[in-house]
């Protein structure tokens, strides 16, 4: 695991566009694509953003970028709650990505069949291959939630499917999400993580008891080690003491 403490969310950012923007143009040195599974909240918002502006737009091939979801709520595209929104309204709107290779997870239909859809896809490009994505991002709930795994949800612990849905109960929604076990697959995960509500989280997930039930994020375990948390201080202060 590689773990950085930045001063804040504007540092944290700065510095992770720097590390994403490397690790895309040393990927298409050897390969013909990338593949990033997008994360929602307001800490990947500022890296995208970030990502749009002149300083970094030019820096990465978007022809050769493809692009999905972590997870998504079951609400429709136009929705403010929506991830993909965010992420098209930030950065993709801003970017020459070709449209054929951003796939968002569909909500105008029944939530099992756009995470079977959704699956399906991820099977079109990754079976065979030795890894999934190329680089994951993820965030941390104030409930050591990841993804849509949720403390106290069977998902948690899925070890078959790569897309699933459920009826998160506290939100009243439905919700679709990848699973550990096609996460887990890929060549780098990366959590971004900032304020200090998520300190406990952090403290919990990285260095208390092994207990994935109460702290899903726990069950993320890339293969092949590469695991990247990325924090500024306000959610690093409980490590730090």
């Amino acid at each position: 695991m590689h773990l950085t403490v930045y001063k804040d969310i504007d540092e944290l950012s700065q510095q992770v566009a720097d590390w994403i923007t490397k690790f895309i143009s040393d990927t298409l040195k050897s390969k013909d694509r990338f593949t990033i599974a997008l994360s929602g909240g307001s800490t990947p918002k500022k890296l995208f953003s970030l990502l749009a502006s002149e300083a970094y737009r030019d820096k990465i091939d978007w022809s050769k970028l493809h692009i999905f979801w972590g997870d998504e709520r079951f609400v429709p595209f136009t929705d403010d709650r929506n991830n993909a929104k965010m992420a098209f309204d930030v950065l993709l709107t801003h970017v020459p990505v070709p449209e054929k290779q951003v796939h968002i997870m569909q909500t105008g239909t029944q939530p099992a069949s756009s995470a079977a859809a959704y699956e399906n896809i991820l099977h079109q490009y990754f079976d065979g291959k030795k890894h999934t994505f190329d680089l994951v991002l993820l965030g941390l709930g104030d409930n050591a939630h990841t993804l849509s795994l949720f403390p106290g949800y069977e998902i948690v612990t899925e070890k078959q499917a790569w897309v699933t849905s459920f009826y998160l109960k506290q939100e009243k929604i439905f919700r679709i999400t990848l699973t550990a076990p096609i996460v887990n697959q890929a060549r780098r995960i990366a959590f971004l993580v900032s304020g200090g509500s998520k300190a406990a989280s952090v403290y919990h997930v990285l260095y208390g008891e092994h207990n994935p039930g109460l702290y899903p994020a726990q069950v993320i375990q890339p293969y092949n080690d590469e695991l990247y948390w990325f924090l500024d201080e306000a959610a690093a202060a409980d490590i730090e003491r």
